[in-house]
């Protein structure tokens, strides 16, 4: 553990999920070359157009709606649905298969291998404070196991806009019931969790498993106050 200012007592800790509880990496790429097989398969006609026009639809749903970049869900849904009715599909089909295809994608996000040392620490932690989870993503904690030790679950899209954004952040804090200050936020992503934290008025802890350092990160916009290397240094904090 690095300390880069003093730690003021914590009454509760807020998590981000993706790449710092687990590693999340291996499941997005799976998911994404599950989709176009699932596409193919199901819907033949979206193989005649190449994987790059079909990323392009998905950046232009999001330029027409730029809230979807907070919603991840229906973000792909809207790609689906847009890129289909491109292709030819009448609004409702292709409205039908956007649904078939989230939950597919749904499915396959959930997939994920949670270490048993983050169930350990966490079981610990919940035992002395409360515990808040914080996504900008959409793996569902209660299905891969993490659920029970956070007391709120919050995502990005149905919650609020995604971190750094305020939204999630006021919505723990506020159900927490405590001095922002008092609570610690633990995340791997330099904007989106350490500066989204230290805006808000949170501690901020960085989860920092790949050997990096602040100077040398480019997107490191504000200092957290600890950074950690392993999710069982928090433990020291109790």
């Amino acid at each position: 553990m690095h300390v880069y200012r003093g730690i003021t007592p914590i009454k509760a800790m807020t998590f981000d999920l993706d790449d710092t509880l687990y590693d999340n990496w291996p499941v997005i790429m799976k998911v994404e070359r599950e989709m176009v097989l699932w596409l193919h398969q199901h819907h033949p006609v979206s193989a005649s157009i190449s994987l790059e026009r079909w990323q392009q639809v998905k950046q232009d749903v999001a330029i027409k709606n730029p809230m979807l970049k907070h919603d991840v869900t229906l973000w792909r849904q809207t790609q689906i649905e847009q890129g289909l009715i491109m292709l030819g599909y009448e609004r409702a089909k292709a409205q039908h298969a956007a649904q078939e295809g989230i939950a597919h994608a749904l499915w396959l996000r959930n997939q994920v291998d949670v270490p048993q040392e983050t169930h350990r620490v966490l079981a610990k932690l919940s035992q002395k404070m409360p515990l808040v989870a914080i996504t900008n993503g959409n793996v569902d904690p209660h299905k891969i196991g993490l659920g029970c030790y956070f007391q709120l679950i919050l995502r990005a899209g149905p919650d609020g806009r995604a971190k750094p954004h305020p939204d999630m952040f006021d919505r723990a804090q506020q159900f927490l019931n405590v001095n922002p200050a008092e609570i610690l936020h633990v995340g791997d992503h330099p904007i989106t969790d350490v500066l989204g934290a230290k805006r808000n008025g949170y501690q901020a802890c960085w989860f920092n498993d790949q050997g990096k350092t602040p100077h040398h990160t480019s997107k490191m916009r504000a200092l957290p106050d600890l950074e950690i290397t392993q999710i069982s240094d928090l433990l020291i904090l109790i």
